[in-house]
């Protein structure tokens, strides 16, 4: 693909970088420098990281390896080098402050509009379907997605606001769909801003299997909780019995009962836990146990792609559930335009050909998936993206939530984590052999 030939490709570019900054400003303005430069949980870095980190891989892939031009801060790229520092010590590097950091981005920014402006979107691996430019405006939102969840684990007054979900809701009549066996293309090879992970296409089989036609809700897995779930170990992996044992996990993160009702904690607020959501901040190990506890099993990778992509009409694989088109707000609840998941039921226009619904947005859905590269994987631009991350320590979760922007989420799209972690926006569907 040439640049002359899709002539909106340097305008989206231009709209995905300005989308991302602008929520960026938005997460990192609504807070006090105090609240920027604190480290508001171990798991997480203070937010001014993420800020002068968002600027420092922008320069480091576009001004430098795209144009070639000298580190504008030879100084600060050890500091923020994501593999250099754990994020439990990066509050004791020599930071830059909040407003030096925002001068140092927006300058970034700046050389790189110009940059856009006179560069041919060809003629190299990076620069092809403008791929480098995409490559930095995801990293810029899945470091927002991380800042969001920074907000979640602050405590303190609420700072963001957003409408509640109004999605179309329509709850399916079946509890699950049959997903039939047979091949189906796995992956991409065609997606122009891809991540390496998620190629080459490859053919897979399937044997049939059911699936849930939506994520679990709150209600059932309080189901699961008031049932013992958390005091009975033959529903846990060994390794998930020892850490509820050890941390006396007993709900979701954020969730606590007052006066017999269950409550939970979102961005600053208080509020009963609604029914009728998806289950949210539950690990793998939790989902593993809701799973084995209602006799049924969390999903392959594989099975989550084929209920999502494969249409069995035309044999083919779409981009997303709904088709090829990019998702709308009829489609999906994406790019924090709320800050909760919608109701289980919603988005009936995103349902996949299959009729499995809210595939994407909303929730990450764990899988049973360990982390692993596709046949033919080539890491690319750079070995930590993707590889250093490979084997068994890492588990899979697709789909994206209400935090993910639509440029980093699509049907290919890969996320993964430890097993133990509940302060991402997860959740999850189960399954069950024919």
């Amino acid at each position: 693909m040439t640049t002359e030939s899709h002539p909106g490709l340097r305008e989206r570019a231009a709209a995905s970088l300005t989308a991302a900054r602008a929520r960026t400003a938005a997460l990192t303005d609504a807070v006090t420098d105090a609240d920027l430069t604190a480290q508001h949980s171990p798991l997480m870095s203070p937010l001014v990281w993420d800020l002068a980190h968002i600027g420092n891989q922008e320069e480091l892939w576009l001004l430098r390896r795209v144009a070639g031009r000298e580190s504008m801060r030879p100084d600060i790229d050890p500091l923020y080098d994501a593999f250099e520092h754990p994020r439990a010590e990066r509050p004791k590097l020599p930071l830059l402050g909040p407003e030096e950091a925002r001068r140092y981005a927006a300058e970034v920014r700046g050389r790189v509009f110009d940059l856009l402006e006179e560069t041919p979107l060809e003629g190299s691996a990076l620069l092809d379907d403008g791929f480098a430019f995409g490559m930095i405006a995801q990293h810029e939102q899945q470091h927002d997605e991380t800042m969001l969840i920074t907000h979640q684990l602050r405590r303190g007054a609420p700072v963001l606001t957003a409408p509640e979900p109004d999605a179309p809701y329509d709850p399916p009549g079946a509890a699950e769909v049959l997903i039939p066996a047979g091949p189906f293309t796995m992956g991409t090879s065609t997606e122009p801003w891809s991540l390496d992970n998620e190629r080459p296409a490859h053919r897979r089989d399937t044997e049939a299997f059911w699936m849930d036609t939506l994520p679990v809700t709150n209600a059932a897995y309080r189901a699961f909780m008031a049932d013992g779930g958390y005091h009975e170990p033959r529903w846990w992996a060994p390794a998930g019995w020892d850490q509820i044992r050890r941390h006396s996990i007993e709900a979701p993160l954020f969730w606590h009962r007052e006066g017999g009702e269950w409550l939970r904690r979102r961005f600053g607020v208080t509020e009963p836990v609604p029914d009728e959501e998806p289950v949210l901040h539950v690990s793998w190990y939790e989902a593993d146990a809701y799973a084995r506890w209602a006799g049924r099993r969390l999903p392959t990778e594989t099975e989550w792609e084929k209920a999502a992509r494969f249409d069995p009409a035309t044999g083919r694989s779409a981009r997303y559930p709904w088709g090829d088109a990019d998702p709308t707000p009829a489609h999906a609840n994406l790019g924090q335009r709320h800050l909760r998941p919608s109701r289980a039921g919603s988005y009936p226009a995103g349902a996949s050909p299959l009729g499995v619904r809210q595939l994407i947005g909303d929730v990450w859905e764990w899988t049973a998936s360990d982390f692993l590269p596709y046949p033919g994987f080539r890491a690319f631009p750079y070995r930590e993206y993707s590889e250093v991350f490979f084997g068994p320590e890492h588990k899979v979760l697709r789909g994206g939530s209400f935090a993910v922007d639509p440029v980093a989420c699509r049907g290919t799209f890969r996320n993964w984590d430890l097993p133990v972690r509940r302060q991402i926006f997860s959740g999850f569907r189960t399954a069950r052999d024919l």
